[in-house]
């Protein structure tokens, strides 16, 4: 060995391509990644965090190169409206989400290069990958058949995390898989981490997956996700071209009617305590509240209920049960039409409960060709986007500063 060695830590500036990355920008990218869980990052973690957002920095880079190499413009109008679809999520407009941002040590040029990222390289996929893939109809009537088959069998809605990695790498892969790990089971947004850390092409919308059997999945992850039950999520787990940690959201049973599936017509009754009520004070009030829901006579007497504790009543329409947290769907889905929950909530944030006043059962779903083969496209494109970004990867010119 000639020379001093590579140092463990690469400080974090690079040039790609001519194009740099700066200390700030994976700072303030970093930011981005810390609120996407409830406390501050590790210490002993943001080292490691910083080597991995500047990995995820120059993956972009190369994605906007590239989309400009096939004069694939991204537009400002085009990344302002995002940027308002996401200050709208967080009730908050631009400029209050910019300021925001600030304050964390975050920053909207941040955002709007991430938000420009993936837009570049979304039509850089429908310019380059989607046009050549293809679904055949024979395939999908092949997939209709095994599901129709699988009648009664689980089917789950997945999320996924990919790190791609080479033989060579591949245990650094699957360190840095254990550390992100470690962060969600403290609390991390896994579909936050999937933004920032993911390399599929399902990134963008934090790792969904969609709705999937086990058999449509590799080999490795349909045999764990076998294992995996609603709210849980795997060790990282070894597959061809990286490692994937996946997280179980939702179950159903194919082809077979859930309660779930139900769309609800509901009243919600809440009252409120003056700053400063004590849960002493509090429990006499919220039992004679739940002693009245009880015998509410349904929906039509929800207002006279309200009026009695100066609450106030809400109507929804078209709720889906699944949309509900999950206690409120085990709660909900063996009640019937004026049939009042149990009270939840807080004192701070004032007690309710809901009352159902319609209820619509939905059958079970049959199994839609299109959906089948958008699916079955999506899956091909995912697998050429990561080949397409290795081929990216490989042919650039990075310097470390």
């Amino acid at each position: 060995m000639f020379g001093t060695s590579m140092p463990s830590v690469v400080k974090a500036t690079a040039l790609v391509n001519g194009d740099i990355i700066t200390q700030t920008d994976v700072d303030q990218r970093l930011a981005l990644l810390a609120m996407t869980q409830d406390g501050p990052i590790p210490a002993d973690e943001i080292d490691r965090l910083r080597q991995q957002v500047l990995r995820n920095l120059i993956d972009e880079t190369l994605q906007i190169q590239a989309a400009k190499a096939e004069k694939i413009e991204i537009k400002t109008s085009d990344i302002d409206r995002t940027i308002a679809r996401v200050a709208g999520n967080v009730k908050q407009t631009p400029e209050q989400l910019a300021a925001y941002l600030e304050t964390r040590g975050a920053s909207i040029k941040s955002l709007r290069r991430q938000v420009e990222g993936e837009l570049a390289w979304a039509r850089l996929q429908r310019a380059k990958i989607e046009s050549g893939v293809s679904v055949g109809d024979e395939e999908v009537k092949a997939v209709i058949d095994r599901l129709n088959a699988s009648k009664g069998s689980e089917e789950y809605r997945v999320g996924e995390i990919f790190l791609s990695a080479t033989p060579a790498n591949q245990d650094a892969a699957l360190t840095n898989a254990n550390r992100i790990l470690e962060q969600l089971r403290g609390g991390a947004s896994f579909a936050g981490y999937a933004r920032q850390f993911s390399e599929a092409s399902t990134a963008a919308v934090g790792g969904d997956l969609g709705w999937v059997r086990p058999e449509q999945l590799p080999g490795p992850l349909a045999a764990v996700l076998r294992q995996m039950r609603p709210g849980s999520v795997s060790n990282p787990i070894a597959v061809p071209g990286g490692v994937s940690i996946i997280a179980v959201q939702d179950s159903r049973k194919i082809l077979t009617a859930d309660p779930r599936d139900a769309v609800l017509s509901l009243k919600q009754v809440t009252i409120s305590f003056p700053a400063g009520t004590t849960r002493q004070q509090a429990e006499p009030i919220v039992a004679r509240f739940t002693q009245a829901t009880r015998s509410v006579g349904g929906c039509g007497g929800a207002e006279k209920v309200a009026a009695d504790f100066k609450g106030e009543v809400v109507q929804s329409d078209q709720v889906k049960m699944r949309d509900l947290p999950p206690a409120l769907q085990q709660m909900m889905a063996p009640m019937q039409v004026g049939q009042t929950t149990q009270p939840f909530g807080s004192i701070e944030e004032g007690v309710r409960v809901l009352v159902i006043c319609g209820r619509d059962e939905a059958g079970p779903a049959e199994p839609s060709f299109d959906a089948i083969s958008n699916q079955m496209v999506e899956e091909r494109i995912n697998l050429r986007a990561r080949r397409y970004l290795r081929d990216l990867r490989r042919d650039a010119v990075i310097e470390f500063r």
